[in-house]
């Protein structure tokens, strides 16, 4: 069994792509799941969120919130260069695959993005990335998406 180190897997998304969400999104899209699992196992660079966060316009507490995260918990992680816990992590990856899907509906990345970050009345007024909390959540977003791509009823 190959033997992974954790760091570089885990900030090398944003040591090559910044702090753009959508070129993340894509890298982590194009991956094997197994490569993803190893990532999010890793841990994601608090960049990752930072990315997130500025794309879907987060305040620092509903980041808190998506990722279970106190604020402090997650300003120590970036002062000391740690990456993210797995849950955390894995929260995000859930994030770009239901961002890259929204991409795909909505054909680009501005009306994705404003999509996922106004209040949906199919979610009972919950914001679609916020949704995304659980993988239940992450699946009704897709449904809506789905419909709306297919023009079927939500």
């Amino acid at each position: 069994m190959e033997v992974i180190d954790p760091l570089p897997i885990a900030s090398s998304l944003t040591r090559s792509l910044g702090n753009d969400f959508w070129k993340i999104a894509h890298v982590l899209g194009d991956m094997s799941e197994s490569d993803r699992i190893k990532r999010i196992k890793a841990g994601f660079s608090v960049d990752v969120a930072d990315a997130a966060k500025q794309t879907f316009q987060m305040t620092s507490k509903g980041l808190g919130e998506l990722l279970n995260l106190s604020v402090a918990t997650y300003e120590r992680r970036r002062r000391d260069s740690k990456p993210l816990d797995a849950a955390a992590s894995e929260r995000l990856d859930r994030i770009a695959t239901v961002a890259l899907l929204a991409e795909e509906v909505f054909e680009g990345k501005q009306a994705a993005s404003e999509w996922m970050s106004l209040p949906n009345t199919a979610l009972g007024g919950s914001i679609p990335v916020m949704h995304c909390e659980t993988a239940i959540g992450a699946q009704q977003v897709r449904r809506i998406l789905h419909a709306l791509e297919w023009g079927g009823v939500v």
